[in-house]
């Protein structure tokens, strides 16, 4: 892995130098403080800005290939027919489809994503083929049949070992997909699995009013956070999306618990699973607060900074309080607070870190006027101004061109086929 020296790059509103050696930031001075390393490729970046690249704490990449083809459908329908058409995917569609949501995650600021879909193996061999640093699950899908309670253990186990010979800075998780769909046998085995290997697990929790609703009838009156604690499942390594539908009494367990709560605005939005994700609440009780974009197929994109825009202003509009959810909180929610859920140290640009950079072009009407860059940068420009990525201490793009594109683009086309039903 070379060397890399970012010249004349403004960092929180100064000039300066940035060397980036064996995959992290060495060293940042002052501009024209040092010379160069040697042999160090150097890009000048004048009038650029350098922010930390985003990590998108719940999504389920390949869904790229499912994108907009379930519209206007209430949610349990909506996953049904998702469900229908996950069962003809194959390892070759989750490649695919796995480049393709790498390539645009790439080109809207994203170097790091937690997955939970299928095939694991092969949508890990894609992101790490594009550059990108993902945390890719084994998931839990049991319905409670005893057969596939013990072929899933069975398989979680090998991945897992397998996952050891990784080198390129993934990093396997462990994935429950919900209190409806996972046995308390298999969540049980699975938070032991996690705490023996040190691993993070992955769960979609209070989603919806239904879910809730479901759960209490069928556990005696306990939520679904009041359920997994119960069951020993809430810790600090577990990271749950969406947390919609929570009572007090919930905020506290998983404050308490220290739960990484992933905040999914455009998804629950679109899917009209609920809107008043209790932000504020969450944060004072202690949770640590991340946010997602969830999977293309409800939310139709991966952009980092569409869901920081849309998460602001709907905190704002619910609780009629336009100091809710400030920019400052709102830039680690998508960065620095993944980077603590996944153990990693990146989302924030300092020496010792993972060079996970993103180059912003500032010379557009949005920038224009004098108002601070990260108002200007969240609420006013696009993705587009993102000029150039590093991850892990190398480009995935420059200047807005990305290796292979077009390539990936048209291998994913011929692939599309498999997931029409057959009529």
């Amino acid at each position: 892995m070379g060397t890399l020296f970012l010249k004349n790059i403004i960092l929180d509103g100064k000039p300066v130098d940035i060397s980036i050696s064996g995959g992290k930031i060495s060293r940042i001075r002052p501009s024209g403080a040092e010379v160069p390393p040697s042999g160090a490729e150097i890009s000048d970046c004048t009038g650029r800005v350098a922010m930390p690249a985003f990590v998108n704490m719940h999504t389920h990449a390949a869904m790229t290939l499912l994108r907009g083809m379930q519209e206007d459908v209430v949610f349990y329908r909506w996953i049904e027919n998702i469900w229908d058409m996950e069962s003809r995917l194959d390892a070759d569609v989750i490649y695919n489809g796995t480049k393709v949501a790498a390539l645009e995650m790439i080109r809207t600021g994203t170097c790091t994503f937690n997955d939970q879909y299928w095939y694991a193996l092969d949508a890990h061999r894609a992101a790490a083929e594009m550059g990108i640093r993902p945390a890719i699950s084994f998931v839990f899908l049991d319905f409670g049949k005893p057969d596939e309670i013990a072929k899933q253990k069975d398989i979680c186990q090998k991945m897992y070992e397998g996952s050891r010979n990784w080198t390129d800075g993934s990093l396997f998780t462990v994935s429950c997909h919900a209190v409806y769909t996972v046995s308390a046998e298999v969540f049980q085995w699975a938070k032991d699995f996690c705490r023996k290997h040190d691993l993070r697990l992955h769960i979609h929790l209070c989603e919806t009013r239904k879910e809730v609703e479901d759960c209490k009838a069928a556990h005696g009156g306990l939520s679904p956070v009041e359920y997994l604690d119960r069951l020993g499942v809430l810790d600090d390594k577990t990271i749950a999306a969406h947390c919609l539908w929570l009572s007090d009494e919930d905020v506290e367990i998983l404050g308490k618990r220290r739960v990484n709560c992933v905040h999914n605005i455009n998804s629950n939005l679109k899917i009209a699973s609920g809107i008043r994700f209790r932000y504020n609440e969450l944060r004072d009780a202690g949770a640590n607060i991340c946010i997602g974009t969830d999977g293309c197929a409800s939310s139709n994109n991966l952009d980092m900074l569409e869901a920081m825009k849309t998460s602001a202003i709907v905190q704002k509009a619910w609780r009629e309080d336009p100091t809710a959810l400030p920019l400052p909180e709102l830039l680690n929610a998508a960065t620095i607070n993944g980077a603590k859920a996944l153990g990693l140290d990146t989302g924030r640009i300092a020496e010792g870190a993972l060079a996970d950079i993103l180059i912003i072009d500032t010379d557009s009407s949005f920038f224009l006027s004098p108002a601070p860059f990260l108002s200007n940068f969240v609420y006013s420009a696009h993705s587009n101004c993102i000029e150039s990525v590093i991850a892990g201490g190398r480009f995935v793009m420059k200047d807005h061109q990305i290796e292979g594109e077009k390539d990936i683009l048209s291998s994913a086309r011929g692939v599309l086929g498999k997931i029409i039903k057959p009529s």
